[in-house]
């Protein structure tokens, strides 16, 4: 592969398809915050810098470690990483590292001083997921806890941190809307790992895909996508939200193509054509649920 220049090696290591769904958690929890007309855009602000600052530590972390634990080798299939690729050193991604977390720290506490400890915990707990989801001496993604992770802190400490603190409680609305946007950006992390099952074997890291097998795992993404749908329609129904809520179902389908997509994959490039679908999926369907719950 020819050269790449250092912006762009810096780019493919923030990989910045991925962070759309830094997005979505935040539309989402801010658009509760909007519907009991307590929305604080400076706060919103602050909460989508330190989400961008954090997947971009993560990504960076992730390209780092996975390498030097032996996952990113030259028969991976995803998209080259920069480490494994000599296009970054291991200092330089360390340096790296080192400046997306002092941003996400920075803009970190503007939230602590809005939103109390509560918010701190939360930026703690989630600072220290990022950096150990591959790193450190056991790596969460290395043993099968990277989905749960992903759950978490897209969807419950996303959705539910950023509205409480623009809000400064925690509402059943927030905790509701939480579940849909946790479960699609757990499905982009179910297509990357359903596609690296061979190489992570391999290499020892046993995500939940590794542990469930092709299969149940390509049976699990679609149940992922198909609750995430149904969480809008039944708050529309039980009348905790107006029939607006039923705007993501605009993305239904497109969320069946990449259910039949991925159920068929089977190379590289169409695994890495669903990951894409499915962070589009993700973020459309967060925008639309935020423009929802907001109406």
């Amino acid at each position: 592969m020819a050269a790449v220049t250092k912006r762009a090696a810096w780019l493919a290591a923030a990989r910045p398809r991925t962070l759309l769904a830094a997005f979505a958690p935040i539309a989402v929890g801010t658009a509760v915050a909007a519907a009991e007309g307590v929305t604080r855009a400076g706060i919103a602000a602050l909460a989508l810098v330190t989400a961008l600052a954090l997947q971009i530590a993560a990504n960076f972390a992730n390209d780092l470690f996975d390498f030097e634990k032996g996952a990113d080798t030259e028969a991976r299939r995803g998209p080259p990483r920069a480490v494994q690729m000599g296009w970054l050193t291991r200092g330089e991604m360390r340096a790296g590292i080192a400046a997306a977390v002092t941003l996400a720290i920075a803009a970190g506490l503007g939230l602590v001083a809005a939103g109390g400890w509560p918010i701190a915990l939360a930026g703690v707990l989630s600072l220290c997921a990022a950096l150990a989801y591959t790193g450190g001496p056991w790596p969460l993604g290395y043993h099968g806890l990277g989905d749960v992770c992903v759950f978490v802190f897209f969807g419950g400490v996303g959705v539910i941190g950023s509205h409480y603190v623009q809000a400064g409680h925690v509402s059943a609305l927030a905790v509701a809307a939480a579940v849909p946007v946790g479960l699609l950006v757990t499905a982009i992390l179910v297509v990357n790992n359903l596609r690296d099952i061979d190489t992570d074997e391999r290499a020892g890291k046993r995500t939940l895909a590794v542990l469930l097998g092709p299969r149940v795992t390509r049976a699990y993404y679609a149940a992922l996508l198909a609750v995430a749908f149904a969480v809008p329609a039944a708050l529309a129904a039980s009348g905790s939200l107006s029939v607006a809520a039923l705007l993501p179902l605009l993305t239904a389908p497109l969320a069946l193509r990449l259910a039949r997509a991925v159920g068929r994959a089977a190379d590289a490039s169409s695994f890495n054509d669903a990951l894409a679908g499915t962070a589009r999926l993700a973020f459309l369907f967060a925008f639309l649920f935020a423009a929802g719950i907001a109406a």
